[in-house]
């Protein structure tokens, strides 16, 4: 299977092995790539994992789990990089009731030990 994430790659040999917990995703990108990936599967206790700890009373595991179930994912744009911790990036989707969606956002991530967080977004749109 392709992988959601639209690398290109396969799931296998892209977004799987952060969503399994076998390595860490190497940047703010991957992560973010990784997230909407988790997203279209969809695994809401990886979208919980990779939030910033401190960030995670502001999130919900069943409501992330239920957002990804709800729409289909088709495809992610990577827009810009202002740096290494901040991406911005259009995800398309079709919501619920069938209609096309465009969730466009500055995410913004923080390293922690090594490891990479979603820490917050930025609606643009």
């Amino acid at each position: 299977m392709n992988c959601p994430c639209c690398s290109g790659k396969a799931y296998e040999d892209c977004c799987r092995p952060y969503h399994t917990g076998e390595k860490d995703a190497p940047s703010a990108e991957a992560l973010m790539r990784s997230r909407f990936a988790a997203f279209a599967i969809p695994n809401g206790d990886y979208l919980m994992e990779t939030t910033l700890p401190s960030k995670r009373k502001y999130h919900n595991r069943k409501d992330l789990q239920e957002w990804g179930e709800i729409n289909t994912w088709t495809r992610l744009e990577i827009v810009n990089k202002p740096n290494a911790s901040k991406v911005e990036f259009k995800a398309f989707y079709t919501d619920e009731n069938g209609n096309p969606q465009i969730h466009h956002e500055l995410s913004t991530f923080k390293m922690v030990q090594d490891r990479w967080f979603y820490v917050s977004g930025f609606f643009l749109g």
